[in-house]
């Protein structure tokens, strides 16, 4: 009796062994599987951090932009996106275009008149957008424009006339280079003015490029 239960116990483990050895692969499978989804959702997880990084550093790049980069990016584009560049109720597709304008009003105006209501607000916007000190320029107000000739350089100049009565100079010239940068030969270079003998206030296109009237003045 004891010999044939050993025999039954002996006949029943390989069963047994058969069984794990059958279930092993089925655990090894699903074990696999888990693996894998596991791998994806770590992949997934890395994609997005890389993604946000991407975004953030461009977001960074942007932001190290100077604001004289973004002036000029802004100006070059044009402020309505038509590339051209409005002062009041006048647009002007050129730095050489602006100063053909302000020079032509300078030596055309009459000295000591108030200039008219169009002119003024667009020498007033040219104050605003292009002074390096508007508001300390403009004060409490401009009541007018003139035209006078200037008692130190004796040319003609730009002059404003504060709500107060007092009276300023300031050069077109440097605000238009600040507002779209002219030609070098059209620049403003301070050196330039000890070299006006005074009296030279007209003269051709020829005349006034790189000769630097009114560049002293702020």
């Amino acid at each position: 009796m004891a010999e044939t239960t050993v025999a039954e116990m002996a006949d029943t483990n390989p069963a047994a062994e058969d069984m794990d050895l059958e279930t092993s692969p089925a655990q090894n499978i699903d074990e696999a599987q888990n693996g894998d989804a596991t791998a994806k959702r770590a992949r997934e997880e890395e994609d997005a951090e890389e993604s946000g990084g991407d975004g953030a550093a461009k977001k960074a790049k942007v932001e190290e932009k100077s604001a004289e980069e973004q002036r000029l990016e802004k100006l070059g584009e044009g402020e309505n996106g038509t590339g051209r560049v409005s002062l009041g109720p006048k647009s002007f597709g050129s730095a050489v275009e602006m100063f053909d304008y302000f020079y032509k009003l300078l030596h055309c105006w009459p000295t000591d008149l108030n200039i008219n209501k169009y002119e003024y607000l667009v020498l007033l916007d040219l104050l605003k957008k292009g002074h390096s000190e508007p508001d300390k320029k403009i004060g409490g107000g401009i009541r007018a424009f003139q035209v006078q000739f200037h008692p130190l350089y004796r040319s003609r100049c730009y002059f404003l006339v504060r709500e107060d009565g007092a009276s300023d100079d300031f050069s077109f010239r440097k605000c238009v280079d600040h507002i779209l940068p002219l030609p070098e030969n059209m620049k403003a270079h301070g050196d330039a003015n000890k070299a006006l003998g005074g009296g030279k206030g007209g003269g051709g296109r020829g005349s006034w490029r790189g000769r630097g009237r009114g560049r002293g003045r702020n």
